[in-house]
């Protein structure tokens, strides 16, 4: 799991405008498309990973309301048999209500880490489809800059990179490699303030959820439900 969100981090990261460079460069498409067939693998890998940590998330939740209420039910049978003298009785079951605790705390534990795990793929996996929609609608602009370029040979045999591109003093090719360039930025930056938002949203619950859990406590204790 932690090779496949490496990788994807490392596909988020990539450097776009090197990239669109490196395709000017070469006059093809090929370093785009090897791209996003990279991206389009790994999406199904990480769709793949978060379906099999999210079925696990809902497993260990099952098992472990199970094992909460046979806490509750063991809780009450030692009162019910410390109330009729049977201490014997009350022993065992007080033993075997130790060890269901542990094992309840053994399943927060594991639904902690399966539910982190799984809030990472899903965030890895937003990042990445925005990386895929960004190449997608950059390539069809790029392939139309290459077409261009390619009628236009005696005006840019000299190119190199896309800021050779930009300075060649061609109006139609410079006008196309700035949009790609604006489109890029526009992209990231989006991507960044829709992940910022994630995050902020995600706070937000987490502060209410507590905040309501701290009211509902102090209610109980003050006789107020």
């Amino acid at each position: 799991m932690a090779s496949l969100l490496e990788k994807v981090s490392t596909l988020i990261s990539a450097n776009l405008h090197y990239m669109v460079d490196q395709a000017l460069k070469s006059n093809s498409l090929a370093v785009i498309d090897q791209y996003i067939r990279q991206v389009e693998d790994h999406l199904a890998d990480l769709e793949d990973a978060a379906a099999t940590v999210g079925g696990e998330v809902k497993s260990i939740k099952r098992r472990l309301d199970d094992h909460e209420h046979r806490l509750q039910e063991l809780d009450r049978a030692i009162d019910a048999f410390l109330r009729e003298g049977n201490e014997s009785a009350a022993l065992a079951a007080q033993s075997r209500f130790n060890s269901t605790q542990r094992l309840v705390e053994t399943y927060k534990e594991q639904l902690k880490r399966q539910e982190s795990e799984f809030q990472k793929l899903l965030d890895a996996k937003v990042k990445l489809e925005a990386r895929l929609a960004t190449m997608k609608q950059e390539r069809e602009e790029l392939q139309a800059l290459l077409e261009l370029a390619k009628s236009k040979e005696t005006t840019v045999k000299a190119m190199k990179s896309l800021d050779d591109l930009m300075g060649s003093g061609d109006s139609d090719i410079r006008h196309i490699a700035e949009s790609i360039y604006a489109r890029l930025d526009k992209a990231s930056t989006a991507s960044e303030m829709r992940a910022a938002s994630l995050d902020e949203q995600m706070d937000q619950v987490l502060e209410r959820s507590a905040l309501n859990a701290q009211l509902a406590e102090r209610k109980k204790r003050l006789g107020l439900e």
